[in-house]
């Protein structure tokens, strides 16, 4: 009795390991794992070949629809919005800058309306979303131009450094581009690009100071223009070039600690009426008061405000001295 209890407990035992293992081969097929991807992925990353493509696909489809539209308004573009677009180094094309103002303009213009129940408040809104990209613009090209400029020094260091112990100077300007930060190696790799594709590298360092606008860089340009034309030893007028524009720094330093007593007198002047007529209307508003009511008086703060402001431009101008 006792011998046929354990065969069937053996029998009953195996029928159910028989089961879980026909289970797990099951669950393998259904998931469609198999040994060799387990493994892998134990050891390294295996990419979804099929995220990659549909990524792709997307990726593709947004640029033809961006080709598209660049096509469709390229009357809008201008070379000069397309110089600050390179100056300012944004990522976007003339007419997508152009499409993204007007947007932006339309809807500030409905969001002001409809939160100040005013069309007024509406057309000052819009009129403050179209002037906003060109400030942006403006700033980042000033800032940008101001980057570059405290690099070229270190700049001419790299590249006579590179030049003296035997490469080329566009080999030159490849350690510039490895070593240096934005935005001068953005800079040298838009020329290295440029004379990749087939444009003289005269013509490729004309284009980079025509988006720089600084003079330390036309004297770099020239000096090295008329070096490839004429010949001679490109490392002595590098060295020569730097320390001309080392010089120059020097003195325009110099310049601006001797006229900063005149320029800070200037904005003192000219924040003085507006503080002293700000307290004068915390202390005594109705001493100040009619000079603003509507009348004959209201000429006096706007003759006040226009000398004061034409008295600013003239002190900045006396203490401007360009080196």
């Amino acid at each position: 009795m006792s011998a046929d209890l354990l065969i069937i407990g053996g029998i009953v035992l195996a029928v159910m390991l028989a089961g879980g293992v026909g289970f797990l081969s099951i669950m393998n097929l259904a998931v469609g794992r198999d040994e060799v991807s387990e493994r892998l992925g134990t050891y390294a990353f295996v990419p979804d070949l099929t995220m990659q493509r549909d990524s792709d696909r997307r990726r593709s489809r947004l640029v033809r629809l961006r080709l598209r539209l660049n096509t469709m308004l390229s009357v809008l573009s201008s070379e000069e919005l397309s110089l600050k677009l390179a100056t300012a180094n944004w990522q976007i094309t003339e007419t997508e800058y152009i499409v993204l103002r007007i947007l932006g303009t339309i809807v500030a213009t409905v969001i002001g309306g409809w939160l100040f129940r005013s069309i007024l408040s509406g057309l000052g809104f819009g009129l403050l979303a179209y002037l906003v990209p060109v400030f942006l613009l403006q700033r980042s090209i000033h800032n940008r131009r101001l980057k570059f400029e405290k690099q070229l020094v270190d700049v001419l260091v790299l590249v006579k450094g590179a030049v003296r112990s035997g490469y080329s100077f566009l080999q030159a300007l490849d350690v510039v581009i490895q070593e240096m930060q934005a935005p001068a190696s953005e800079e040298f790799r838009r020329v290295r690009r440029e004379v990749g594709l087939g444009l003289p590298l005269s013509q490729a360092l004309i284009n980079m100071h025509a988006r720089m606008q600084n003079d330390d860089l036309y004297l770099v340009v020239t000096a090295v223009n008329i070096n490839s034309q004429v010949g001679g030893n490109l490392t002595t007028m590098l060295e020569a070039v730097t320390t001309t524009i080392r010089e120059r720094i020097r003195l325009f330093s110099e310049i601006r600690a001797l006229t900063s007593q005149q320029r800070y007198s200037g904005y003192l002047l000219t924040l003085l009426p507006f503080v002293v007529t700000a307290v004068l209307f915390i202390l005594n508003p109705g001493y100040i008061g009619p000079l603003f009511e509507p009348g004959p008086y209201i000429c006096i703060p706007i003759a006040a405000l226009i000398l004061v402001l034409i008295g600013n431009i003239v002190m900045r101008m006396l203490s401007r001295i360009d080196v």
